[in-house]
């Protein structure tokens, strides 16, 4: 299956996504897919990771929605055990897990603004 085979569609601006996912996705930009929900972001993200150097890498799809507050930090950066009651072993956030893949995080709105203000 080539990198945008999953994007099906004749309409010009579905060629139009497909044309953008394979001219970014050999580049070392951050990308930001924008779209209500149900309309394929996803996909797109899957379609960017496939056409980058990164493709052998892991591509790991983040719900920041469904993360408690309070867990997000540990759930993207990891933790050591004993940082905090309930932590008995280490565990690897995300963003190591993903270690020079992709890191794809939907519903990033739904993060309370503290939070986005952490990952920036």
């Amino acid at each position: 299956m080539s990198t945008t085979q999953a994007i099906l569609g004749e309409h010009p601006l579905t060629r139009k996504i497909a044309m953008l996912i394979r001219k970014v996705g050999p580049t070392d930009a951050s990308v930001l897919v924008m779209g209500e929900s149900g309309t394929g972001k996803e996909l797109v993200a899957r379609g960017v990771h496939a056409c980058s150097p990164r493709a052998r890498r892991p591509f790991i799809a983040v719900n920041c929605g469904a993360i408690p507050p309070e867990l997000f930090e540990s759930e993207l950066f990891g933790h050591e055990r004993g940082a905090f009651t309930g932590a008995v072993a280490a565990r690897a956030g995300v963003f190591q897990l993903a270690s020079g893949g992709t890191i794809f995080l939907d519903e990033i709105g739904e993060l309370p603004p503290a939070m986005q203000v952490k990952l920036l």
